[in-house]
């Protein structure tokens, strides 16, 4: 099966919000379920970088290294025998315009152009990492200082539930949905000692209420080489 795109996505912060559920049905594709941790659902804004990126195995020239920004929630498929744990973006920023182009072109995403930056500081201890991404004359932000050292995700822990989807899901249309892989290794966390954000949920997402919540965890996770599949199954 062809890949789509190749890349590595490093440093992923991601900040999770208890979200009533309600307000997530108007993005929820058809044939999906959202999916619950003890109870209560998330949605996640992530933060992370691309590197060495390859869109049918071609290398993108003097654009492989970016950043990228989102805000996800999480589902289930049943499909057949088999539980299908995945994503659903609510928005996706990147700072290359051909890449926000091929994306909603190709996939029908919701990907967006803006100017972004990012910082990365790793001594013998500790990481220092974050990302900003500019909405009109404002710069926003995410920012985690962590340990440098990673380790495995607790089984049935919270980090598990964020990190492990295998599954993209797009709303086509009311009455369509497409699915897609994404293959990667089981991530390595850092223990997050302290973190910053400063988003504009309303001006970016109509989630306004977001702007003045406390995340209810901030993870960093090292990544891996991750790999997207060209075929999608609609439904």
């Amino acid at each position: 099966m062809t890949n789509f795109l190749e890349a590595s996505w490093k440093n992923l912060i991601m900040a999770n919000y208890e979200i009533e559920p309600e307000l997530l049905m108007p993005y929820l594709p058809k044939g999906t379920e959202l999916d619950f941790y003890n109870g209560k659902t998330f949605v996640s804004l992530v933060g992370f970088l691309f590197e060495d990126t390859h869109i049918f195995n071609i290398p993108i020239p003097h654009f492989g290294t970016f950043e990228e920004v989102n805000l996800r929630f999480y589902v289930t498929r049943q499909d057949g025998e088999e539980t299908k744990r995945g994503v659903v973006f609510i928005d996706e920023t990147v700072p290359n315009k051909i890449v926000a182009w091929i994306a909603n072109r190709l996939y029908r995403e919701h990907y967006r152009s803006v100017p972004t930056k990012h910082l990365l500081e790793i001594d013998e201890s500790r990481k220092k990492i974050g990302y900003k991404w500019k909405i009109g004359e404002s710069w926003n932000k995410i920012y985690a200082e962590a340990e440098r050292t990673g380790s495995e995700m607790i089984p049935g822990s919270f980090e598990e539930f964020i990190f492990e989807h295998y599954y993209g899901y797009t709303k086509v249309n009311a009455s369509a949905t497409e699915e897609y892989s994404v293959q990667h290794g089981r991530w390595l966390v850092n223990q997050v000692n302290s973190y910053e954000i400063n988003c504009d949920f309303e001006a970016m997402y109509g989630l306004g209420f977001l702007n003045k919540a406390e995340p209810n965890a901030v993870f960093l996770a090292e990544g891996s080489e991750v790999s997207v599949k060209w075929e999608r199954k609609r439904f």
